[in-house]
Parts: structure tokens; C-alpha cells; sequence
């Protein structure tokens, strides 16, 4: 029996240093996984894309079967027609609502088409006394405006009132609902904590944090159980590995202990020491692999961190 307490919560917003983060490993993608995160972007989850660009680059095609997957309606068959539907709304965007600047999904129109797909009703209004156009769609009894000021064929959706702003909401919402209570994602954070540097040895601790949140757990005995699995590993800017370790750490807790620490995180800790080569080191940005496997969900979640030794 597993038990999973917790939500997964999407923040309002990001702090700038984190958007920055986010856009320069945006830039480095690969141009077929830039070009799957460009598409997805309105279905993907926050987490979810943390993940994705956490990951090193060989594991992102996997992530992207593992995405697709996670949203089959029938698992059973080959055919996912949730992803079939996606990809045609997309490339149906593409070609409807081409000629504004930019690839016909991104733009507005694009985003609701994609969203909601086709409306059951079109109107379109040339120009008016005060120089806009206009597009009205019609899903039931609940309209979609787009205006184009000069009529140069740029369509923005204006909001009309709080309601309707709920329901876009609640449909980009069910697009993003789409995994249920037993396909969830865990995920980690990295830190590295200096103790003592100097110019013949840097010992520290590596750190790494499960939201208990985000754990599954099993039910033995009165008790929820499960454990993970740990590999880091610190490597030059040669690839030349200068720090390893590795461990499997067994979590057990009461379910009232589990409610009171909700929104705490579940920490591995581990020992750091490097006592050779530490000038040039200091002078590299190292690279850190992690590798966390939850015993509960069989799943290996792997990361990289780069970072610098203080001193």
C-alpha cells in the first residue's frame, strides 16, 4: 500500500535571480529538447521544468517519453492520444494564426486554441470607428475577445472580467492536471556547505533535501517506509572525477510525525574532503552528479549542480 501526503504547490512567481538561472540553462538546451520545453509550455508543471533542466543532457529524452507517458489516458495501447491531440493543436496553431512575428502556437489565439481547442463559434469584425479589429470566439456561452489595434493582424486577448480569467485558469489547469495521485514526480535540492578551507585540504558537507512532500511512502506495521538510494560525484573541468561518495538511507516515520514535518525536508548528509590539487581547483567551476533512487517508486532521478570551492 502507498501512502503520498502533500500537493504540489505552483508559486506565483519567481525571484529574478532564479528566473535568470532558469534562462541561461533554458539557453544551452539542446535545439530538440529547446524546441520540446517551447511547446509544452503550456501544459508543464513548475516542477516538471526544473527537472527537465536539472537533468544532464543525455537523460532528457527519457524525461520526454516518461512526460508523454504520464499523460496517457490508456496506458495500455500504443496509441497516447493525449500527446496526438496536443501535437495537432500545435501544428493546426502553427498554420491558423501564422504572421504575427512569431510561430502561430505562441500567440494568443495559439495559447486558447491549444487550450481549449476549437471554439464553437468564429466572429471576426473588420475595422471599427476607433481603428481596432477584432476576433470574437465562442466556447458555449463563454466568449474570448481578441483585439488588434492597427489591424495589422497582432491579436491580443483582453480579459473581461474576473470570471472568465478563473476559467482560462481551470482550463490550463486541466490540461496541467494530467497524472495522477500514483505517477507523481519526486524531486531534491543540492547544497554544498564549506567547514574548513585552506591551502591544503577543503572539508565541507554535501547536502541533499527531500521535501517530505514529496515522498511515497509504504505502510509496514504501523509505519511509513522507504529509502533511498545516493551517488554524488565531483568532477573537474577535465571530467576528472576529485570526489565521490555513495549511501543508502532508510527513512521510517509514524504518520503524526509525517503531518507535523510536512513542509520540512527529509536531509542526506555527507562528509566532503579534497586534499589534492586544490589551487587548480579553486580556479574551475566543478561539476556535481547526483543520482537519488527511492526504493518506494523505483525511479532514479538524476541531477547536475555546478559550482566553485570557497575559500
Amino acid at each position: 500500500m502507498k501512502i503520498r501526503l502533500g500537493f504540489l504547490l505552483l508559486a506565483a512567481g519567481l525571484a529574478v535571480s532564479t528566473a535568470c538561472q532558469t534562462y541561461q540553462m533554458t539557453k544551452k538546451l539542446q535545439p530538440a529538447h529547446a524546441d520540446f520545453l517551447g511547446k509544452v509550455g503550456y501544459i508543464i508543471t513548475r516542477a516538471e521544468r526544473k527537472i527537465f533542466l536539472d537533468l544532464p543532457d543525455a537523460d532528457r529524452d527519457d524525461f520526454i517519453e516518461e512526460f508523454w507517458k504520464r499523460r496517457d489516458p490508456d496506458p495500455e495501447t500504443e496509441r497516447n492520444e493525449y500527446r496526438l491531440e496536443y501535437e495537432q493543436r500545435i501544428e493546426r496553431a502553427r498554420a491558423l494564426f501564422h504572421g504575427e512575428g512569431r510561430p502561430g502556437w505562441q500567440t494568443d489565439r495559439g495559447r486558447i486554441y491549444i487550450l481549449f481547442g476549437p471554439p464553437s463559434e468564429r466572429l471576426t469584425y473588420p475595422m471599427d470607428p476607433s481603428g481596432n479589429c477584432r476576433e470574437v470566439w465562442y466556447y458555449g456561452g463563454f466568449p474570448v475577445i481578441f483585439i488588434d489595434d492597427l489591424c495589422s493582424g497582432n491579436f491580443i486577448m483582453r480579459a473581461i472580467n474576473l470570471e472568465h480569467l478563473q476559467e482560462l485558469n481551470i482550463a490550463q489547469g486541466h490540461f496541467q492536471k494530467t497524472f495522477d495521485q500514483e505517477k507523481r514526480f519526486f524531486d531534491y535540492n543540492v547544497s554544498l556547505q564549506k567547514i574548513r578551507s585552506d591551502a591544503e585540504v577543503f572539508e565541507g558537507k554535501a547536502f541533499v533535501d527531500v521535501p517530505y512532500s514529496a515522498i511515497w511512502f509504504t505502510f509496514k506495521e504501523g509505519r511509513l517506509e522507504t529509502t533511498f538510494d545516493v551517488r554524488l560525484e565531483m568532477s573537474d573541468e577535465s571530467g576528472a572525477a576529485v570526489w565521490q561518495a555513495e549511501g543508502s538511507f532508510p527513512l521510517s516515520l509514524e504518520e503524526r510525525e509525517l503531518t507535523e514535518n510536512r513542509k520540512g525536508r527529509f536531509r542526506i548528509e555527507f562528509p566532503v574532503r579534497i586534499d589534492e590539487g586544490l589551487d587548480k581547483l579553486r580556479e574551475q567551476k566543478l561539476r556535481m552528479d547526483i543520482s537519488v533512487r527511492s526504493s518506494t517508486e523505483r525511479q532514479e532521478l538524476k541531477k547536475v549542480v555546478e559550482f566553485r570551492l570557497k575559500t
